[in-house]
């Protein structure tokens, strides 16, 4: 079945531009931003809740840079 796939996931991979790659890598690391704030608000009630949240701010801060960065690259 992954031979059939290949293909596909190499046009795929190939059809995508500067902006395409920097609007994926945002959506991640809205998604990944998003997954640690919640575990450091629901899941880890100590000091380690703390770093979860802020580290997942800080992954909103990026995302943010790069959305800035799509189409002046």
């Amino acid at each position: 079945m992954l031979i059939f796939a290949l293909p596909k996931i190499k046009l795929l991979i190939m059809g995508m531009n500067k902006n395409t790659v920097l609007a994926w890598a945002t959506f991640i690391m809205i998604i990944m931003g998003l997954l640690l704030i919640g575990m450091g608000a629901f899941k880890y009630d100590d000091v380690a809740g703390w770093g979860f949240a802020s580290t997942g701010i800080g992954f909103l801060a990026i995302a943010w840079v790069f959305n800035a960065l799509k189409g002046r690259v």
